[in-house]
């Protein structure tokens, strides 16, 4: 059976996307829409939030615009009843919402405090939010896809955020785990770890100096750092029937770093894993 061109068509389908008003969240919510999906954007930045709106509405979309922290399982669950008497139905749920919150520090001078708040951004309001919505998936029996946004850092070593990287490294066993429990009712749960992405906690531009910038090409393969639109791309992928087949995987979205493995191209070509030289 071959697909046409449809497959990457969102339209008829209903999308949820926490912290979806800014940054990567933002780009995920236009692009949703731009692919006929009516988007809930969850946000607990009001304006961020309305201003999303209004661009879907003018670009000719439909959103619902849900002012909430995830972090809060009461307010998740006044999210689902707002989608639900907006829409009637959930296709997709994207649990954007994560956050370093600036804590870098050796893990040994790392407070519990600091445990709690990285567990509540990057872990636990995806419990929230999966419990909360996933049954609203299942209730329509027209299956789904449930898309978790990770990091890289779910995959090698973080100096100064190990308690960071070990929620984040949680969210690929609970993407595989899920993937397994809501097969049978076809709904589809994977992740996207993505490397250094601009994006409102990553102001990339403004962390590099200008004497430094081009020295950028050579630390990526691709030659440059994320941009929003890269994981909106790989998003629309994994919540459409592009991936009809695709379950409990996590989609690098690294522009080859993790393949270098800490190996950097020189200026003057070749390859080196020493980069002080």
């Amino acid at each position: 059976m071959m697909l046409d061109n449809s497959a990457s068509s969102l339209r008829g389908k209903v999308a949820v996307v926490t912290g979806g008003g800014g940054g990567i969240g933002k780009s995920v919510s236009r692009t949703f829409a731009a692919h006929g999906a009516r988007v809930v954007v969850a946000e607990r930045d009001a304006q961020r939030a309305a201003e999303t709106v209004q661009a879907i509405e003018e670009a000719g979309g439909e959103a619902l615009a849900s002012v909430v922290d995830v972090q809060d399982k009461v307010q998740v669950a006044r999210l689902t009843e707002e989608t639900m008497a907006a829409f009637g139905r959930v296709d997709v749920l994207v649990n954007n919402v994560g956050d370093f919150l600036g804590i870098r520090k050796s893990f040994l001078r790392s407070t519990e405090e600091d445990w709690e708040a990285l567990y509540n951004v990057n872990l636990k309001h995806m419990f929230f939010c999966t419990h909360a919505i996933a049954p609203k998936i299942i209730e329509h029996g027209e299956g789904g896809s449930i898309i978790n946004v990770s990091t890289i850092e779910a995959f090698r070593g973080i100096p100064g955020g190990v308690v960071y990287s070990a929620f984040k490294g949680a969210i690929t066993q609970f993407t595989k785990s899920l993937a397994l429990e809501l097969g049978r009712h076809h709904i589809r749960v994977n992740a996207i770890a993505p490397e250094t992405t601009r994006s409102l906690q990553v102001p990339i531009d403004e962390w590099v100096p200008e004497d430094k910038k081009d020295l950028i090409p050579y630390c990526i393969p691709l030659e440059r750092f994320g941009e929003p639109e890269d994981l909106a791309g790989v998003a629309v992928f994994l919540a459409s029937d592009l991936s009809r087949w695709v379950t409990g995987t996590t989609v690098n979205l690294d522009g080859g770093a993790l393949a270098a493995g800490g190996f950097y191209r020189k200026p003057e070509g070749g390859w080196t894993n020493r980069p002080w030289i």
